[in-house]
């Protein structure tokens, strides 16, 4: 894109933004909201944890000390 060419937002124009929500349909997607993405993080995290584990016991112990 060239330097002199002005873009806006494509919000702007209105075509690509949703409509407002209610106060009550905002609460009820709020409520149940993020249980999935607790779900993934604690998985994540939880195997991350698991592989931690893994390469102290699995490696770094029975190399012994340092020195």
């Amino acid at each position: 894109m060239p330097a002199d060419e002005k873009h806006g937002a494509a919000a702007r124009t209105g075509e690509l933004v949703t409509a407002a929500v209610g106060l009550g349909e905002a609460r009820e997607a709020l409520r149940n909201g993020p249980a999935g993405a607790l779900a993934v993080a604690t998985i994540a995290v939880g195997l991350l944890f698991a592989g931690w584990l893994a390469f102290y016991f699995l490696l770094f112990l029975p190399r012994g000390a340092i020195g």
